[in-house]
């Protein structure tokens, strides 16, 4: 006589990936059912559905609202032009206040949008002072942004200067300035104005606080790109350090060579 095996209880990352493979076939389009039919259909507990939505929800495929449900996370990704983004023949557009990353976003048909910039003077960590050329601890101002894609964050762009490069500038504004050829061609005589960049890109691992800027939670897994690009002046000082974090299901960046 054979002895029947009890069936085998499903565990959080198993139904995470059955989840996943639905909302990839796009089963669920816009909203997974009710947590109680879910845990009907499962045949688990309440405590494994919601890890398991957890993991998803640290993947980027979902978001949740309290008393609403979990709903699908769609937003489609971006291919941006970094060998154009700020180089050769500028669009920014004064009147209508577009820089150009701006100006880039529009011209593949998305809307962007810019959260206002947060200002402040602070020390240089290892890194920062590394790129710009100061001894650690040194105070820089630190200009940090939300950049958004159709109301969506997409990336987050945060720069560093050197204090002499910044203070009485419209660097010190907490507001979206655009100047044709961007701020550092506008101020002190153009001494600063960037004629140099060097670009570097790695993967990365987001903070906790850099989750919380792009609407993510914390531990996030979703696989993330820095883009370090430090921008010279004529004498050769770095006179900026931007990174950008890219969340890399959203981003991808791209880099065109023409053979001279």
């Amino acid at each position: 006589m054979t002895t029947r095996q009890p069936k085998k209880r499903m565990g959080a990352k198993d139904i995470a990936a059955a989840l996943r493979k639905r909302i990839d076939n796009g089963d669920y389009e816009h909203q997974l059912p009710p947590t109680r039919l879910l845990v009907e259909e499962f045949e688990t507990s309440p405590e494994t559905l919601r890890q398991a939505v957890g993991i998803l929800r640290a993947e980027g495929r979902v978001t949740s609202q309290q008393g609403k449900g979990v709903f699908v996370r769609r937003v489609e990704p971006i291919e941006f032009p970094m060998h154009r983004f700020e180089r050769g023949s500028r669009r920014d557009d004064v009147e209508n206040g577009i820089d150009d990353w701006k100006a880039a976003i529009l011209e593949l048909g998305r809307v962007p949008s810019q959260d206002t910039p947060k200002v402040s003077v602070e020390r240089a960590s290892a890194d920062i002072a590394a790129e710009l050329g100061v001894a650690p601890g040194s105070f820089v101002v630190a200009r940090r942004r939300t950049r958004r894609v159709d109301g969506e964050p997409f990336q987050l762009a945060d720069s560093w200067f050197p204090t002499e490069v910044a203070f009485n500038t419209p660097l010190m504004d907490e507001e979206d300035v655009t100047l044709p050829g961007g701020i550092l061609a506008n101020i002190k005589d153009r001494q600063y104005a960037q004629k140099r960049w060097v670009d570097k890109v790695r993967a990365w691992t987001l903070t906790a606080d850099q989750a919380v800027r792009l609407g993510l939670p914390t531990g996030s897994t979703v696989p993330v790109l820095q883009h370090v690009r430090v921008g010279y002046n004529a004498a050769g000082m770095a006179v900026r350090c931007m990174v950008t974090i890219a969340p890399g299901d959203l981003n991808t960046l791209v880099y065109e060579s023409i053979e001279d």
